[in-house]
């Protein structure tokens, strides 16, 4: 072997080496370089989460998005929603949003599900007051009182006492995943603290009825309306009735006597 075998031989050695070592560096920089401001890791949904559901590791996964599409109460990390309450059903592939989430502190799942400032009352019902079964949770109600009208007699006074109330369960079910009519005994109705006092004191007076709403109509009227006093004008006093006497003496005579007015008339015996 002369010696221009030797230096291409070496000189290839020298460039391959060459060459690794700069596909190594430049894939050591790919790998720990910064990631793209562009994009950001953003928690989704692998599976569907129903509602009262608690979130579970296998539920989620983290993806990158554009800054621009991701919500602003999204997570980027699993680990900040395990753990928690769905609060409305979420399908394989959504952003999970703090917005559908509730802190679970422990008891059941149904309590994570209520708002600060409200409280959860059940309802005993029928399948009349139940509204034939059509309620669900994640409904909205009307609660209408029926008590006995004031006198004698069979009549009575019906009055929606309170409106748009969200139904949290219906028996021991608070799933929104049905959709077939089911007869169930009692209702969980959620409700601020003044509403329950007044629907348990409706309770104690007559019967409740409930009336399902339309998703779309949240309209509410206040719980205390103005009343209008209706003052009926006094009835005018009747007037006196005059009285009469007899005077005395030869000639016989009367006395009639109006208010202050008295006046006397001689009458023939």
């Amino acid at each position: 072997m002369n010696s221009r075998t030797l230096l291409l031989i070496g000189l290839s050695l020298i460039l391959g080496l060459g060459a690794a070592f700069m596909a190594n560096t430049w894939l050591s920089a790919r790998l720990n370089a910064a990631p793209d401001d562009n994009l950001k890791n953003v928690v989704v949904a692998t599976l569907e989460i129903p509602f009262g559901q608690m979130v579970e590791a296998q539920h989620v996964t983290l993806v990158r998005m554009p800054n621009d599409t991701v919500p602003d109460d999204a997570f980027d990390a699993t680990d900040k929603v395990v753990g928690k309450i769905a609060t409305f059903t979420m399908l394989r592939g959504d952003i999970v949003r703090g917005a559908r989430l509730a802190e679970h502190l422990g008891g059941s799942t149904l309590a994570s599900l209520i708002d600060k400032d409200k409280r959860a009352i059940s309802v005993r019902v029928d399948d009349v007051v139940g509204v034939g079964g059509f309620l669900l949770p994640g409904n909205r109600v009307d609660v209408l009182a029926t008590k006995k009208a004031g006198g004698s007699g069979n009549n009575s006074e019906a009055e929606t006492i309170l409106e748009d109330l969200r139904v949290l369960a219906v028996d021991q079910t608070a799933s929104t995943d049905k959709t077939q009519p089911v007869v169930v005994r009692a209702v969980t109705l959620e409700m601020t603290p003044e509403e329950t006092e007044i629907l348990v004191k409706a309770q104690s007076e007559g019967k409740l009825q409930l009336a399902l709403r339309n998703p779309l109509d949240n309209e509410k009227k206040p719980l205390v309306e103005e009343a209008v006093a209706m003052v009926e004008a006094p009835a005018p006093k009747p007037a006196p009735k005059p009285i009469v006497r007899r005077s005395s003496g030869v000639t016989s005579g009367v006395t009639i006597i109006r208010g202050i007015d008295v006046q006397a008339t001689k009458v023939q015996l």
